[in-house]
């Protein structure tokens, strides 16, 4: 197949981009002007410059001849001075995207979106959290920050398009780790700050945790075999780990001491709260943003049956994700050499 790929620089565009490569599929890849490409190294792709933002008919010609469309691309931050271009790019890029693709006449589409639009798992009396699936009830009240926000808005308008006959399928990954982590993300910084010893502390909360390939995988899985219109959580059955679970298995996998102190939520929102304060006038993201502080609340758990079952995505155990990254991070020059 032909495949065209937005965000192909970012941490899972890129891994998707070797993917699809290594399956024998031809890639073309939108990147922005100056955009880094280490992630890319060792592909084989043809480059198209241009942005998402772009008029739908410029989009339009950079697809014609494709079969199918990864719609990766996405401004992820927790915080921003001005939001307005995140939801620009989210939502407004979205839109684009799927007229664009559509008016080429592509076989499927695959939109990228974001666990944080699934509802949140409830927790029982006991205290017990059960994962949630792509079933749970949710509304836009429920997204609590921008960027849940403008994810949902963009999910909206896809599911809108569907219904319209857009051939597009949705997936939600959920916390990748892996290889290829060159921004990082926000979950591999957590990783790199563990191995370079700038965690004193942590704030237990919970995420599903799968490997970035398994996801890279699962898009492709979704453009074989999933039913359009619909969603897939592309994360592990047995990923669900606590912030403190992960960090142990860290320091059996990286050798280094444990991190055993626990910061209550109350003193981290505090602190939040003032880091953005002065964030303000200085006009540079805070190091615990709000929106990441009352996020971590809740243990981010999710049910993956629904990919397994109808796409066959791979359940790589979430150690040998946490072995991948630690190893990469190492020898990519991201960790310093006494650690």
């Amino acid at each position: 197949m032909k495949c065209f790929v937005t965000g192909a620089s970012g941490f899972i565009g890129a891994n998707l981009v070797h993917e699809l490569v290594a399956r024998g599929h031809e890639v073309r890849a939108l990147l922005r002007p100056g955009a880094d490409v280490r992630g890319l190294r060792g592909a084989a792709f043809e480059v198209v410059q241009g942005d998402i933002t772009e008029k739908s008919d410029s989009l339009c010609a950079l697809m014609r001849g494709c079969d199918w469309v990864f719609h990766v691309a996405a401004s992820y931050a927790l915080w921003l001075p001005d939001y307005a271009p995140m939801y620009r790019t989210n939502v407004v890029g979205t839109q684009k995207i799927l007229k664009a693709a559509h008016n080429a006449g592509v076989g499927r589409i695959v939109y990228t979106s974001t666990v944080g639009c699934i509802g949140l798992p409830k927790e029982t009396p006991g205290q017990r959290v059960i994962p949630t699936d792509e079933s749970a009830p949710v509304s836009e009240v429920q997204m609590a920050n921008h960027y849940k926000r403008s994810k949902w808005q963009a999910e909206v308008a896809v599911r809108e398009a569907a219904m319209t006959g857009v051939p597009v399928v949705i997936v939600n990954p959920s916390a990748p780790v892996g290889p290829r982590d060159v921004k990082p993300t926000p979950t591999g910084r957590m990783i790199l700050d563990y191995l370079n010893g700038r965690m004193p502390a942590y704030l237990d909360t919970g995420l599903n945790w799968v490997h970035v390939r398994d996801v890279a995988i699962g898009h492709v899985l979704a453009a074989e075999k999933g039913r359009v219109g619909e969603r897939y959580i592309l994360g592990h059955a047995e990923g669900n780990w606590s912030m403190g679970h992960a960090l142990e298995e860290l320091s059996r996998i990286a050798g280094l001491p444990p991190v055993t102190r626990r910061v209550p939520y109350r003193v981290a929102l505090a602190a939040a709260h003032v880091d953005e304060w002065i964030s303000r006038f200085t006009q540079r993201p805070p190091r615990a943003p709000l929106a990441g502080v009352r996020m971590a609340k809740h243990k981010m758990w999710f049910n993956p049956a629904k990919a397994i079952r109808e796409l066959g995505l791979p359940q790589t155990p979430p150690t040998s994700a946490l072995t991948d990254a630690v190893e990469w991070f190492r020898a990519n020059g991201y960790v310093t050499p006494t650690r």
